[in-house]
């Protein structure tokens, strides 16, 4: 790497980022080949940037390798917004799964995906493959097609450059095909998901509007395909949603677009 290049401060800060975003959840550790395989940058690079995210706590040692550090999750700790969001829709989604049985998700646009911010696993069913932090193409979810359908046109623009990505055999990949859903969506304020973004999984979610209208996340409650009648838990997922929207004020939304 030149000199020049390695100097760049943006240059560096992404080439850390892209380090940092190449763990998974099931990662137990990553050793230089295997992040630079997923990263696409040199050996000697992200041997160089994990002895500096080392020092700095972003990464520790974990047998021959690095797993993320104790500093990202104090920082993750104090990012206000998400936070507060949480705080805030906590008691509505417990409400929301003592109603349905279900397991409740809160999730936050950033195109081109969705981040869930909360889940309140249901009682006695089964494991869905979402995590607190993680993301999934906004297309292939209920979350996501809710948020859509509110959001400004360069966002969905954004979604659409980005290629719709297939997670299964039901994934939308039409163009066509996702915007007259999003029409529907937007008409209702529900979007349902089945087998989309895994198979076997169904979820109904309803989008949440801050006090002025703007789009702030999005609630669901999701399940195994067949075993949840989306159609029944679907009016208490919109209750939830516009309860949790009046507690919200204006300009609560995560992001400007």
């Amino acid at each position: 790497m030149r000199t020049a290049e390695w100097n760049n401060s943006s240059s560096v800060l992404e080439r850390a980022g892209l380090i940092l975003g190449a763990f998974r959840m099931e990662d137990q550790q990553l050793g230089i080949s295997e992040l630079a395989r997923r990263t696409g940058l040199p050996k000697s690079t992200v041997s160089r940037l994990c002895g500096e995210l080392l020092r700095l706590q972003f990464l520790e040692r974990h047998g021959p390798g690095f797993r993320l550090g104790l500093a990202l999750f104090e920082l993750g700790q104090m990012v206000v917004t998400p936070k507060e969001l949480r705080r805030r829709a906590m008691g509505v989604m417990v409400d929301l799964r003592n109603a349905t049985g279900q397991t409740v998700h809160l999730a936050v646009l950033d195109p081109p995906d969705v981040v869930y911010i909360e889940i309140l696993r249901g009682r006695g069913t089964p494991a869905l493959p979402s995590r607190v932090g993680g993301r999934v193409p906004a297309h292939a979810t209920a979350v996501g097609k809710a948020m859509l359908a509110f959001s400004p046109t360069p966002v969905l623009d954004r979604v659409l450059a980005s290629g719709l990505q297939q997670l299964s055999r039901s994934t939308i990949s039409d163009e066509q095909v996702l915007r007259a859903q999003l029409i529907e969506i937007s008409a209702k304020g529900l979007a349902f998901e089945e087998n989309e973004s895994a198979p076997g999984s169904a979820c109904v979610a309803s989008p949440v509007l801050d006090s002025g209208g703007a789009l702030v996340a999005a609630l669901s409650a999701s399940g195994l395909a067949g075993l949840l009648d989306t159609e029944r838990v679907a009016p208490a997922v919109r209750t939830a949603a516009l309860a949790l929207g009046r507690q919200l004020p204006r300009n609560s939304a995560l992001t400007s677009d």
